[in-house]
């Protein structure tokens, strides 16, 4: 993930997701260069089997594995791989932020199966905020992925004054270099060892971040 920094690193906002394309997993626009971004289309069926909801990929259901085409499936399924914590309609940068521990997100494209979840003809166009059933969680603070940065996650510097995520304990591609230790609505909030900023979003939009 991609994220704007104070102090010794810049970074540019996202470009907005786009539906059907695989990203992979901060908050808003910030959230289009991170690991654990996925694309969900909706699968056209004449039936669906008990265990299902009404709506596709409603809270608590849970997806299949895949990438490219993620289904619903039912939880206590062998083929269920992580379920539903948040679902929005829309898209992420003009909804709601998906909770901090969310392992992923699923881009539902707009589509029009001969099947849908309330027979209008349609599914519309949203977005699911994912949970993996199994370890790992990279959503978990220090766990080096998920669409949000939150305090106890590290981030190392790349090219152009960049940060990104990486897991804490040093099993990323990337070491650590700088830890999240606190969340603050103003810089001059941020204890006097912070060397660098992190942008959050939400209403503590700016992390304070030390050496690590």
């Amino acid at each position: 993930m991609t994220m704007h920094a104070g102090s010794r690193w810049r970074a540019p906002a996202a470009a907005a997701a786009v539906c059907a394309v695989l990203l992979t997993g901060c908050e808003g626009a910030d959230e289009r260069d991170r690991l654990g971004e996925q694309a969900a289309t909706v699968p056209a069926a004449p039936t669906r089997p008990a265990g299902y909801g009404a709506v596709f990929l409603a809270v608590d259901e849970c997806s299949s594995f895949g990438r490219t085409s993620v289904t619903e499936v039912p939880c206590a399924s062998e083929r269920a791989a992580a379920r539903v914590v948040a679902r929005h309609d829309g898209t992420v940068r003009d909804g709601p932020p998906c909770p901090a521990t969310t392992d992923f997100v699923l881009h539902i494209s707009e589509q029009r199966p001969s099947f849908d979840e309330d027979g209008d003809g349609a599914v519309p166009r949203g977005y699911a905020c994912m949970r993996n059933l199994q370890p790992p969680h990279p959503g978990d603070p220090g766990g080096g992925g998920g669409p949000r940065t939150v305090v106890g996650d590290c981030v190392h510097g790349v090219d152009d004054g960049k940060v990104r995520e990486t897991a804490c304990d040093g099993s990323g591609e990337h070491q650590p270099e700088f830890k999240v230790t606190k969340a603050v609505d103003a810089r001059s909030r941020c204890p006097a060892s912070t060397a660098l900023y992190v942008r959050l979003g939400g209403t503590s939009p700016v992390g304070c971040a030390r050496p690590v």
